[in-house]
């Protein structure tokens, strides 16, 4: 940098760094902020409330009267295919439901509807054998959402970055100056991050770094994840050499809203759980020909029946007839009903066009049941995490548990295991190097780009696959990747040229994931 007060003011520290401001990140650094950390919460958008936590809508898991951690443990199974990881079920299961209650509901206020006796109401969705699913009508994830910032802002200690997209993680084996560093174990120190309103990179230090930046559904062309989530954690961790495990397992959710002036606009689960149910065109119910359990089964089955019936018929969706459901729509699912209202369809009268679209990752940075990764120094949670707990196929709601659960374990393991940062390894770390003769990026190519890789993973890599789509599929990106790689080493920094780059990466690591496992099961269906 030009000057010493310059690079400074590009050069922070930081004790904990956490990527991504939705609920596993926010959860982990009220909890570090509260033991005294200094925190630094980094968000590529300018408004930090978006993220895939404001997205959703269905619920969060509680507590039921007619519920047990056993009863749980098995409805989580039974999604899963029986994939899952049992010390994360187990660990979910005693302590995620009460930690609801406790964080959530109590300590931050996060206003869930109740009955008039004050307890909380309950929802059902697919593959849940009772009611046990807290909401707050059918925007639960921006209810959240709001209560996590409003108590953030209150706190001491914490430093939110907003319009930081980060590019690359820090460690001293890829980034020192001191070529003695290569040798020793891989250590994460940072992140380098491009401050766009300043068209700049900061070169931001942390004793410990927790990736928590959500999922890649828009790595495909019908998705009901906001614009951002394009698989950044993913390609951050694989590029140091952490381990990344269940990539394969992309969930579809079925329902979708199908309409030319309304894209990624999700229709929860708990309509079916109210007693919606799916037609075809000519007015049938379809789904139980496919799976018994019909529109409340696993979201894999239902996605997949979905796809099955649009092809039997020909046809670019399906409807969800919610006409017949008992409760008042317009009071219980408000955010649907003015949304659908907007577009000319009045839900108590008319059914929904739908179709399945990515949704969530099941796959992740490899952790363990305190958020540690592979890496010395770097932790994760959220969907960015694979802890194991969704094994095959996601259960429904529960995504928003984990997320909080090990954003929480998360913010406690960087307090209670608190590295030295050392001053000289500090030092060692340059600045990020801009190209001599920085080439302004045509937009119109990034765009395109992404439009392939999202084109390529929704037909080769999608709801149904075979290995010579999956073939197709890594050839393609092959080519694209390199083409991307170059683009992004010679053009000027910015967030869509980094979102391509994740991008292209995350989505290789999905498909020969896929490629290595023949066998099909839950989310990783192989015709």
């Amino acid at each position: 940098m030009g000057s010493a007060r310059s690079r400074a003011a590009d050069r922070v520290e930081f004790d904990l760094l956490i990527i991504g401001t939705g609920i596993a990140g926010i959860s982990a650094a009220i909890t570090a902020a509260d033991a005294g950390l200094n925190v630094g919460l980094l968000s590529k958008e300018t408004d930090a409330f978006q993220s895939n936590t404001g997205w959703a809508q269905g619920g969060i898991i509680g507590t039921g009267p007619e519920d047990s951690a056993e009863q749980l443990a098995a409805d989580i199974r039974y999604a899963g295919a029986s994939m899952n990881f049992e010390d994360a079920i187990g660990l979910l299961v005693s302590e995620g439901p009460r930690l609801v209650d406790e964080f959530l509901a109590g300590r931050i206020g996060v206003p869930f509807t109740r009955q008039p006796d004050g307890s909380p109401a309950l929802a059902r969705e697919a593959a849940h054998s009772v009611r046990r699913i807290y909401y707050a009508t059918d925007a639960t994830g921006a209810a959240i959402q709001r209560a996590l910032l409003a108590y953030l802002s209150a706190l001491k200690g914490i430093t939110v970055l907003t319009g930081h997209t980060a590019i690359d993680l820090i460690t001293n084996t890829h980034n020192s100056a001191d070529v003695q560093e290569r040798y020793r174990r891989t250590r994460v120190l940072g992140v380098y991050a491009l401050d766009e309103q300043a068209s700049r990179v900061r070169t931001l230090f942390a004793r410990t770094v927790i990736l928590a930046t959500g999922g890649l559904g828009n790595l495909f062309r019908h998705t009901s994840n906001p614009e951002g989530a394009t698989g950044d954690g993913i390609a951050m961790a694989w590029r140091i050499g952490a381990e990344v495990i269940d990539a394969r397992f992309v969930q579809f959710h079925p329902t979708i809203l199908y309409h030319r002036d309304s894209q990624r606009f999700l229709i929860t689960e708990a309509l079916r759980g109210e007693g919606a149910c799916l037609r075809n065109h000519r007015g049938e119910r379809f789904v139980s020909r496919y799976h018994a359990d019909g529109e409340l089964g696993p979201r894999d089955e239902v996605a997949r029946a979905i796809y099955r019936e649009m092809e039997r018929e020909d046809s670019e969706y399906v409807l969800l007839d919610a006409t017949g459901v008992e409760v008042d729509l317009e009071r219980r699912f408000p955010g649907i009903f003015e949304h659908c209202r907007s577009l000319g369809i009045d839900i108590r009268g008319e059914p929904i066009p739908v179709v399945p679209a990515a949704h969530y990752f099941c796959g992740g940075v490899k952790v363990d049941l305190d958020g540690r990764t592979s890496i010395a120094g770097l932790l994760a949670a959220g969907e960015t995490a694979c802890t194991g707990l969704h094994g095959a196929n996601r259960l429904a709601s529960i995504s928003l548990l984990e997320g909080m659960l090990w954003g929480v374990r998360c913010g406690r393991n960087a307090v209670a295991h608190l590295p030295n940062l050392d001053g000289r390894l500090v030092e060692s770390i340059p600045d990020w190097v801009e190209p001599s003769a920085p080439e302004e990026f045509d937009p119109v190519l990034v765009r395109q780009d992404l439009r392939t890789i999202q084109s390529t993973m929704w037909n080769y890599a999608g709801i149904i696959r075979n290995r010579k789509r999956l073939m197709r599929a890594m050839a393609d990106l092959d080519y694209l990747s390199h083409r991307i790689e170059q683009f992004y080493r010679s053009a000027i920094l910015t967030r869509q040229i980094i979102e391509l780059r994740n991008s292209v990466l995350t989505a290789s690591v999905v498909v020969g994931d896929a490629l290595a496992n023949s066998r099909s099961v839950g989310c990783h269906y192989m015709e």
